[in-house]
């Protein structure tokens, strides 16, 4: 069945469709109501407006493609799976949440609380702003998405990231299993507490990264502005460029061209520090 052109405001009005495409719709109107397409399964989206709440929740076997979700358009997709979503804006606060197999493409994200709980999302060739990004989530592929935002990354699991830009504070906390490649990362406290983390081929900016980790990893890393960092940290490191400063690596080795200061102030620190400018 083929809906175009036509608006819906009303609770729930396409609630439990099945085989359905929707074209050059509106959702928005003066009954204000919420969960349009809730409970709903092989449903197709083009060039539609979302100005409601909740209108994609425990839905299966979604696309979504050029649609706009806008900031009233609050936790849009709660509890779905098998989605597409491509050159589309979600601009709704909480607009991706324990939802599974979701692939989204050329969109534009603008929402706190994005993609909590979430299970094998794939995002690429997208951008968001966002607070708390991604967290608790796991098995995400990455490829050039560019993010602005505080505490992203958070307890994720099992995930790749690669050409990536990340302008964030506070990320990587409690990540496990991780790879981050050809990637830029600037923010302060980076990855605090992760483990099993791979950086490779990545500039890393910012002060006090990468503290109290275990298993760390970072291969032919730039680091810029970057003080006090490895603080109690099992970490394996080649570094292409000079630091201000280490300190107290628990365990493994650092290599480097240069570092201003060595601290090496607590007797448990046996990290090696290896100088090779």
């Amino acid at each position: 069945m083929i809906i175009s052109g036509q608006r819906f405001d009303e609770e729930r009005a396409l609630y439990g469709s099945d085989g359905l495409v929707v074209r050059e719709c509106r959702f928005d109107g003066p009954s204000d109501g919420e969960s349009a397409l809730k409970e709903s399964k092989n449903i197709e989206v083009y060039d539609s407006f979302f100005n409601l709440r909740y209108p994609f929740w425990h839905d299966t076997d979604l696309k979504i493609v050029n649609c706009e979700m806008t900031d009233k358009c609050r936790a849009a997709l709660w509890y779905t799976k098998k989605t597409v979503i491509e050159d589309s804006k979600l601009h709704g606060i909480k607009a991706l949440r324990e939802c599974s197999d979701i692939s989204i493409k050329n969109s534009d994200i603008i929402s706190p609380e994005f993609g909590w709980s979430v299970s094998g999302i794939k995002m690429e060739d997208s951008s968001a702003q966002s607070e708390y990004f991604m967290m608790r989530s796991d098995h995400l592929d990455f490829r050039s998405v560019k993010l602005q935002g505080k505490y992203s990354f958070q307890y994720i699991s099992d995930s790749v990231i690669e050409d990536c830009e990340f302008d964030t504070k506070d990320a990587f906390w409690h990540a496990k299993n991780v790879l981050v490649k050809n990637s830029v990362i600037k923010g302060e406290y980076l990855g605090w507490y992760c483990e099993n983390v791979t950086f490779e081929n990545c500039v890393i900016t910012g002060t006090q990264p990468l503290c109290y980790c275990r298993g760390l990893k970072l291969k032919g890393c730039r680091m810029y502005d970057a003080d006090l960092a490895f603080e109690k940290s099992d970490v394996d490191a080649l570094i292409t460029t000079g630091m201000i400063s280490i300190k107290n690596p628990a365990s493994g080795k650092i290599s480097l061209p240069s570092v201003d200061s060595i601290i090496m102030d607590d007797p448990s620190a046996c990290g090696v520090i290896d100088v090779t400018g």
